[in-house]
């Protein structure tokens, strides 16, 4: 994935998405989890789903939400 800013003087808003991050292991979730977090605010914290043995949301510094998944 290759994004860029837009290169505007206005405030920008990250609102009605999020990004999703699929790993093959917890930890390489926690990893990235982790990652995501420093200076973020954790949403949902990794743990055991249904469809998921690891799943968790964070949104980061910048704002944006991330979906981190272990594939099962």
């Amino acid at each position: 994935m290759m994004a860029s800013d837009g290169c505007s003087n206005e405030q920008l808003d990250f609102k009605g998405f999020s990004l999703a991050l699929n790993v093959s292991d917890q930890a390489a979730a926690e990893k990235a989890f982790a990652g995501l977090s420093d200076s973020g605010t954790v949403c949902i914290p990794l743990e055991k789903t249904f469809w998921s043995p690891c799943f968790g949301m964070v949104q980061d510094r910048f704002g944006i939400s991330w979906m981190v998944s272990v594939q099962a």
